[in-house]
C-alpha cells in the first residue's frame, strides 16, 4: 500500500492533465492572444506522452522504476510551472510537449511498479483503485478546468500540478525504497527509439489532422500514413539486430502477449469511440445542451470502472483470465450493438442503460488484458512490455476517436448530398443552434437529423464489429493460469 499510494497520486496527475485544460482552451486563447493551432495545447501532450511511454518502460527495467519516477515527476513539475507562465501560445504548446515528456513516465512506470509489488492473481484489486481515480479524474477534470478558469484563471491548473507533484515524489521516493534494481548499465537502442517516435508521431500527426486539417483522401494524410508504415517496417529490422532493443522481439515470439495487446488495443478503440460519440449523440439527437451531455456520460464512465471491480473479484476465484475477458467483450458487443437499434423516441433509461452494459464490458476488458499482458512477461521484460501495451492502446485510442469523428462528418455529408444542400454547413450547425438551418425547409432539416442518426449508428456498429473481433483474438489467446507471486516465472505455455 505504501506503493500504492503514490502511484494513485501518479494516476491522478496524468488523468488530470489529459481533461482539465480542454474546457480551458478558449481562456487561454483569449489570454494569450493566440487562436491559431489551440489544439496543439492537447496534441502536442499527447505525442510527447506516447513517445516517451515505452523508453521509460525499457529504462526503468535496468535503471530502477523508483530513479526513473523521480525524473519523471521532476520534469513534469518544471514543465507544469512553464506552462503556468508562458507568455505566449508558442511557449504553452513548447512546454505542453516538454509537460508530455514527463507525463509518459507517469503512467508506464506506475503501471510497471504495480507489477513488481502485486501478484497477478491479486493485480484486479489494485487496478480497481486506479481506474476509480481515472474516472474521478475524467468527470472532475472537465468541471475544475471550466471553473478555474471562468473564476480564477487557467493558470492556476497548471500549478496545481506543483504541490500534487512533490507529494506523488515524496510517496514514490518512499514506497519504492524496496524495488530491487537489476543493475547494470543498458545499451540505449537510440536508433529504435528514433524509428518508433518517427512511427508514433506520423500516425497521430494523421488521426489528428485526417478530416480536420487535410482530406483523409489528400497526399499530406497519405504521405503521413506512408512514413508510418515504413519506420515500422525499419523499426522492425531495427529491433532484431540492436544488441539491447528497444521493443525485444522476444515479446512479439510470445503469442500471449501479442493477442493480449491486440486486444486491449481493440478495448481502447471503444472506449474512445464511445467517450468521442456518446455526449455529440445526446446533444445532436437528443437535444441536450454540453453540460447535460457531460452527466448523462458519468454513468458511462462509472460503469468502466465498476468493470474494473468486477475482474478484481472474479480474477483471484477463476485464476485465469479468458473466460472473464470473454465475458467482458460479450457484454460490450451487447452493449454497443443494443446502442446501434436505438431510436431518438427510446427512452433514455433505456439507453443509460446500453451504455452502462458497454462501459462494464470494456472496464472489465481494458484492467483484464493489462493482466494477462504482465501475467505472461519476464521480469526482465516488464517494463519494456507495460510500455508496449501503453503506446499501442494510445494508437488504438487515437483511431477510436478519428474514426468516430470520420463516420459522423461522413453521413452528415452524405445527407447534405441527398438534399442538394450547397451551402456550407457542418454538425457545429446542429449542435450550436438552429440559426444556420432556418432557411431550410423542415423535410430538408429533417434528411439532415436522419444523416446524423445514421452516423451513430454507424459508429456503434464498428464499435460492435471491433469487440466481436477483440472476442474472437481472446478466444484464440492461451488461458495461462495467473502467478500467484511476483517472483514466479511466467508460464511456459504462453509462448507456445
Amino acid at each position: 500500500m505504501r506503493v500504492i499510494g503514490g502511484i494513485i497520486l501518479c494516476i491522478l496527475l496524468s488523468a488530470l492533465d489529459q481533461t482539465v485544460v480542454i474546457p480551458a482552451v478558449p481562456a487561454i486563447a483569449n489570454d494569450l492572444n493566440g487562436f491559431g493551432h489551440l489544439s496543439w495545447i492537447v496534441t502536442a501532450y499527447l505525442i510527447t506522452s506516447t513517445v516517451s511511454t515505452p523508453l521509460y518502460g525499457k529504462l526503468s527495467d535496468t535503471y530502477g522504476r523508483r530513479r526513473l519516477l523521480m525524473l519523471a515527476i521532476a520534469l513534469f513539475i518544471l514543465a507544469s510551472v512553464a506552462c503556468a507562465m508562458a507568455a505566449t501560445l508558442e511557449q504553452l504548446i513548447l512546454f505542453r510537449a516538454l509537460q508530455g515528456i514527463g507525463g509518459g513516465g507517469l503512467m508506464s512506470l506506475a503501471q510497471a511498479a504495480i507489477a513488481d509489488v502485486v501478484a497477478p492473481r491479486q493485480r484486479g484489486r489494485y487496478q480497481g483503485y486506479l481506474a476509480t481515480v481515472w474516472a474521478v479524474a475524467s468527470i472532475a477534470g472537465p468541471l475544475v478546468g471550466g471553473w478555474t478558469s471562468d473564476h480564477l484563471s487557467w493558470r492556476w491548473l497548471f500549478w496545481i500540478n506543483v504541490p500534487l507533484g512533490l507529494l506523488a515524489m515524496f510517496m514514490c521516493y518512499r514506497g519504492l525504497s524496496q524495488l530491487q534494481v537489476r543493475g547494470g548499465s543498458a545499451r540505449v537502442d537510440w536508433g529504435g527509439a528514433l524509428l518508433l517516435t518517427v512511427s508514433i508521431v506520423a500516425f497521430l500527426l494523421a488521426m489528428s489532422w485526417g478530416g480536420d486539417v487535410y482530406d483523409w483522401i489528400s497526399p499530406q494524410i497519405a504521405g503521413l500514413a506512408l512514413l508510418a508504415l515504413v519506420a515500422v517496417a525499419a523499426l522492425v529490422w531495427q529491433e532484431r539486430r540492436a544488441g539491447d532493443p528497444m521493443l525485444p522481439p522476444r515479446l512479439f515470439g510470445n503469442r500471449a502477449y501479442v493477442l493480449g495487446v491486440a486486444a486491449s488495443a481493440m478495448a481502447a478503440l471503444n472506449i474512445f469511440l464511445c467517450i468521442f460519440a456518446l455526449p455529440l449523440h445526446f446533444q445532436l439527437v437528443r437535444g441536450a445542451d454540453a453540460s447535460e451531455s457531460g452527466l448523462l456520460v458519468v454513468p458511462f464512465l462509472l460503469s468502466t470502472v465498476a468493470g474494473n471491480f468486477i475482474v478484481a473479484g472474479l480474477a483471484p476465484r477463476l485464476g485465469r483470465m479468458r473466460g472473464i475477458l470473454t465475458g467482458g467483450f460479450i457484454a460490450a458487443a451487447l452493449g454497443l450493438l443494443a446502442l446501434v437499434v436505438i431510436s431518438p423516441s427510446t427512452p433514455l433509461a433505456l439507453v443509460l442503460l446500453a451504455m452502462m452494459l458497454a462501459g462494464v464490458g470494456l472496464g472489465m476488458t481494458m484492467v483484464g488484458t493489462l493482466m494477462t499482458v504482465q501475467n505472461v512477461l519476464e521480469r526482465r521484460d516488464t517494463g519494456a512490455g507495460t510500455g508496449a501495451l501503453l503506446v499501442l492502446r494510445s494508437l488504438g485510442s487515437a483511431f477510436g476517436g478519428a474514426l468516430a469523428g470520420t463516420l459522423l462528418t461522413l453521413e452528415f455529408r452524405n445527407a447534405l448530398h441527398a438534399c442538394g444542400v450547397t451551402q456550407a454547413l457542418d454538425l457545429g450547425a446542429l449542435r450550436h443552434g438552429s440559426e444556420a438551418l432556418a432557411h431550410l425547409s423542415p423535410a430538408v432539416r429533417d434528411v439532415l437529423t436522419g444523416g446524423v442518426e445514421s452516423g451513430f449508428r454507424l459508429i456503434f456498429a464498428v464499435g460492435t464489429v471491433a469487440a466481436l473481433l477483440a472476442l474472437v483474438i481472446v478466444r484464440r489467446m492461451p488461458d495461462v493460469a495467473l502467478r500467484s507471486s511476483v517472483t514466479e516465472h511466467a508460464a511456459t505455455l504462453a509462448m507456445e
